[in-house]
């Protein structure tokens, strides 16, 4: 999409507490080493010339694995640049489950894939939403309440959201 959407998505989600790292797919294997902390989990990735295959992340996780993981590794999009919000599918592949457990959610996210608004990200997953082969999730920083007073981060979801977004993708 336009760097004038990346820029809107990457000031809203940092205004929601996310930290947004921008990388390439050459800088991927260290960004993500970066950002990554055991125990790990995480979904395939679904671009072409990134992978978790040689990072410490298990990709099959079971129920025992996502409660001890720190790191949850999933694709996301399309994002919301007006909002800062990323779109988590919720199929068969568990990646709703990777990105709400540990306490660390890391998003990898094609810098195409960033809409200016709901409306024109919404029209992305549309069809899949309406012929019932996914649904998805809106992550808008890491999980926060603030039902007792000042907020609480990590209560319902992660604590953390770190976006990496691929500029070359």
């Amino acid at each position: 999409m336009s760097s004038d959407s990346i820029a809107t998505f990457q000031r809203r989600a940092v205004d929601r507490r996310a930290t947004i790292e921008r990388t390439t797919v050459s800088e991927f294997d260290g960004a993500l080493a970066d950002c990554l902390k055991e125990p790990a989990v995480g979904v395939p990735l679904a671009f072409d010339d990134v992978s978790l295959a040689d990072h410490p992340v298990e990709l099959d996780p079971s129920p025992a694995d996502l409660d001890a993981a720190a790191t949850g590794v999933t694709p996301v999009g399309p994002a919301v640049a007006e909002y800062g919000s990323v779109v988590i599918p919720s199929d068969e592949r568990g990646a709703e489950a990777v990105s709400l457990y540990p306490e660390t959610h890391v998003a990898v996210l094609a810098a195409s894939d960033v809409y200016p608004t709901l409306s024109t990200a919404l029209a992305e997953v549309s069809e899949e939403l309406a012929e019932g082969l996914t649904s998805v999730v809106f992550a808008t920083g890491p999980s926060a309440t603030a039902d007792m007073g000042a907020p609480v981060y990590g209560v319902h979801g992660p604590a953390k959201l770190h976006v990496l977004l691929l500029e070359d993708r």
